[in-house]
């Protein structure tokens, strides 16, 4: 017989199989089919939450493609094919959270945080059979946190983040019932009400982390809280809560880190309690008003990373046992009533210290040279004290040191703190002034080696000499502080060559000459492209502008040119118009002349303009109504004429901007207009002008009348 070749025998075998055995086949394929895909019940539920939001961002398409909700994006399921993960955070998903995801009876883990959510928080989510973990932070949700339906013992949930939205309430004991195995509990930026809870203390044995910061919580820190024996993170800061810390607080040794900053706080720290807290690693009671010394006992806290005492009444020497909590990185002491010398505290014993800040005390003496040893050190603040002497030669070895500020002490030998300095590579903010008084600026072109610096302040040193050279080298400088001091001279051209520079302060000073054009054409200022150009970082410490305002990077300051008090001569040159990003330009008490250029209509940020006390002539170009943002406008004391507009925003200012030039006639003048007096203001209005009017009420709101008020001086608490 003929053999029969490979593949017909193949062919004709699997015909065969296919005959006898079909039926069965086609079962065994179809139970794996379902086997290898979510319920039905599982994928309406999923369809019915993106059905209800009015902005799925596109999930609704995606998720068309295939009927297996495994393989949908933002989902995961385990091996037998249960929804395990749902994860839609940062989508920019709108609407409110539909109840059905609550029929997801496998699902363990749900994140939808930093959305557009509104509504409610729906209990099928809270009363969740399965869910472990639930996150919907930095969402828009609302209303109050009601209790479980019953029965709702043995609720599985370990972790529920609802913070950064907009829930209101008290936190009541029925929330709370049969959320026996609750870890973590994030409720911080809300506007919760009443007391802080502590039912969970008593019904979930292993609660861990409590946050609630920055919400509107009353009363006295409750005693409850020392029954939740295995808290390690307690957050309440930025609250109204007042009175003293429990005792029973202290007890509670499993704490790492204790935070209740910016509340009414008060009392002492006892040394005999806070020794008890030995796995502390975050100490933050700022801003409150505690009192008394900080207790030697502080030598106890061996874990001790983070202490924060600033913004209290808090008084004495530092106990030299600080030395002993050789884990410290942070060390806040900021605006208290400190005093003595520093060199108690041996600070060679702290080789992770990054930042330490000290401003606004009574410190005293010379900064000990233990200081020079933390190699680590970013932020070093000891403005506002009673430091004197000449800065150490030492201080060249803190090559990680970022930011410096000294301000308003007794330093001396200006020109040997800038040599000693310029070896600090990665300086980024300096800030000195109010010391070196009546010495000289140094003019020394060997001052360099600044190549990262972005923020100088060199203000209130009644300093002499001119505006030196060597910050020409300045590439990268964005902030210049030069006011209250003594220079003489004029600006020199090369200003123009720090493309960084978009404020610049030499007020106060004894400036002359013109302005020069060199100013107009300073890169910053001219195009909103620029912008971008700025670092983003953030600052290693803010910067105060005064008691209430604090900036953490520079480009959240505005952009400025002051060149108020001085003795500049001519006219105001009519390229100041080009410098379009500009917010605030003060060029009063000067002994300028001549017309307000029409070119100012152009500066359409402008929030700020002073003109005053000037030898200014002829009439206020109507045009300027169109600087729609001006929260300050003052020409008063020149020697203008005319018609004040009488609509848009010069309108809207009182007789105190226009005072002292009595040729002026306005409604809200003494002086009234008449009818000849007026002219013709709406031709000139149309002719002269070209205004391009961008509508940012948003940007005016922010900055508002109270930033930049006056002549925006920062001196006097920058630091």
């Amino acid at each position: 017989m003929k053999p029969i070749p490979y593949s017909s025998y193949n062919i004709k075998t699997s015909r065969m199989s296919m005959t006898t055995v079909g039926p069965g086949l086609v079962m065994l394929l179809t139970l794996a089919s379902l086997a290898t895909s979510c319920t039905h019940q599982e994928r309406s539920s999923l369809l019915q939450f993106v059905s209800e939001l009015s902005q799925d961002s596109g999930l609704s398409r995606l998720w068309e493609n295939t009927t297996d909700c495994c393989n949908w994006e933002g989902t995961t399921c385990s091996s037998d094919r249960t929804v395990t993960d749902v994860f839609l955070g940062s989508r920019t998903l709108q609407g409110h959270i539909s109840k059905s995801l609550g029929n997801l009876t496998g699902l363990l883990r749900l994140n939808l945080s930093n959305n557009m959510l509104s509504g409610g928080l729906p209990l099928e989510l809270l009363s969740s059979g399965s869910i472990l973990v639930l996150d919907v932070s930095f969402n828009q949700l609302n209303g109050e946190l009601h209790g479980l339906p019953s029965p709702a013992s043995g609720q599985p949930l370990q972790v529920l983040n609802i913070s950064s939205n907009f829930f209101r309430g008290e936190f009541t004991s029925t929330i709370w019932e049969g959320m026996e195995n609750l870890v973590v509990l994030n409720a911080s930026n809300n506007s919760f009400t009443g007391q802080i809870p502590t039912h969970f203390c008593n019904i979930s044995p292993s609660f861990s982390v409590l946050e609630l910061s920055y919400n509107e919580f009353t009363s006295t820190v409750p005693q409850g809280l020392g029954n939740c024996s295995m808290l390690t993170v307690l957050k309440a800061g930025h609250n109204n809560i007042s009175g003293t810390l429990p005792d029973e607080l202290f007890s509670v040794t499993s704490l790492e880190y204790l935070s209740f900053p910016s509340n009414v706080l008060h009392g002492v720290l006892d040394g005999e309690r806070i020794m008890n807290l030995r796995n502390l690693a975050t100490l933050d009671l700022g801003s409150n008003s505690f009192r008394g010394k900080i207790p030697d006992s502080i030598g106890q806290l061996k874990i001790l990373k983070e202490l924060h005492l600033d913004y209290n009444n808090m008084k004495g020497e530092l106990p030299s046992t600080l030395s002993n909590c050789t884990n410290l990185i942070t060390i806040n002491l900021k605006s208290n009533n400190f005093s003595g010398e520093l060199t108690k505290v041996d600070f060679s014993n702290l080789p992770n210290l990054r930042t330490l800040d000290l401003m606004q005390n009574n410190f005293s003496g010379t900064i000990p040279e233990s200081i020079y040893a933390c190699h680590k050190l970013t932020a070093l603040r000891l403005s506002s004290n009673n430091f004197y002497g000449q800065l150490s030669k030492e201080l060249g070895n803190l090559k990680s040191l970022s930011f410096l500020s000294l301000t308003g002490n007794i330093f001396t030998n200006l020109t040997n703190a800038l040599q000693i300095l310029k070896s600090c590579k990665n300086l980024t903010t300096i800030l000195i002034g109010n010391n070196f008084m009546h010495e000289t600026m140094p003019d020394d072109d060997g001052i360099d080696g600044f190549d990262n610096l972005q923020i100088l302040s060199l203000s209130e040193c009644s300093l002499l000499g001119k505006i030196p050279h060597w910050l020409s080298k300045l590439r990268n400088l964005e902030m210049l502080f030069l006011h209250n001091n003594k220079l003489s001279g004029t600006i020199p051209d090369w200003i123009s060559s720090l493309n960084f520079l978009f404020y610049m302060d030499v007020s106060n000073n004894n400036l002359t000459g013109e302005i020069p054009t060199a100013l107009t054409d300073m890169p910053m200022l001219k195009s909103e492209k620029t912008v971008a150009r700025l670092d983003p970082r953030v600052f290693t410490l803010p910067i105060y502008v005064d008691v209430l305002f604090q900036y953490r990077k520079t480009n959240a300051f505005p952009k400025v040119v002051n060149l108020g008090n001085n003795n500049f001569i001519g006219v105001i040159p009519p390229e100041i118009g080009l410098l379009k990003e500009l917010l605030s330009l003060n060029l009063s008490f000067n002994k300028l002349r001549g017309d307000i250029p029409e070119s100012i209509c152009n500066l359409t940020n402008l929030l700020v303009l002073d003109l005053s006390s000037n030898h200014l002539t002829g009439t206020i170009p109507a045009t300027l109504s169109d600087l729609h943002f001006l929260s300050k406008f003052n020409v008063s004391f020149n020697d203008l004429e005319g018609h004040v507009p009488a609509t848009g925003q010069l309108s809207t200012f009182t007789n105190s901007s226009f005072a002292g030039n009595p040729k002026l006639c306005a409604t809200m003048l003494n002086h009234h207009c008449n009818s000849a007096e007026a002219g013709p203001v709406s031709i000139v209005h149309t002719k002269l002008c070209r205004c391009k009017i961008i509508h940012m009420i948003s940007f005016g709101v922010f900055f508002g009348v109270g930033v930049l008020y006056d002549q925006i001086v920062l001196s006097r608490y920058f630091g």
